[in-house]
């Protein structure tokens, strides 16, 4: 499955209870609850560069599926990681809280778990 392209967030779910769970500070989430910020992905093979891009700040993820590589959180934490296919989705273990991203319908699904609380963003595809 090819992740490839440009995603902006439709919608989601549990954001605010997630954000809190994993300490982010409250005005950051209240900042942040509203963004339509977009994700760019491009692969090749095994290889990503994996880039949300928020207003005035962007976070940009190079990795190796099966790799350890040098990774940034969205709290802004960096740590190595171990990017692994499972299935047709890309998991990761980023020490607080575990993410998967899959495509559901040409949409890009992210779900993200720490301590029982789940977080869901889909992002429409716009190239």
């Amino acid at each position: 499955m090819s992740f490839n392209g440009k995603y902006e967030v439709e919608s989601q779910e549990n954001y605010e209870a997630f954000m809190q769970t994993i300490g982010i500070p409250a005005e950051t989430i209240q900042k942040g609850k509203d963004f339509k910020f977009t994700t760019e992905v491009v692969q090749n093979g095994n290889d990503f560069t994996w880039s949300q891009i928020f207003p005035g700040h962007t976070i940009t993820n190079n990795f190796t599926v099966g790799k350890e590589s040098d990774m940034e959180s969205m709290s802004g934490k960096k740590f190595k990681a171990t990017v692994q296919f499972d299935g047709g989705k890309i998991v990761v273990d980023f020490g607080k809280y575990k993410h998967s991203s899959e495509i559901v319908g040409g949409k890009l699904v992210e779900i993200s778990e720490a301590g029982g609380v789940s977080f869901k963003r889909t992002s429409k595809r716009l190239a």
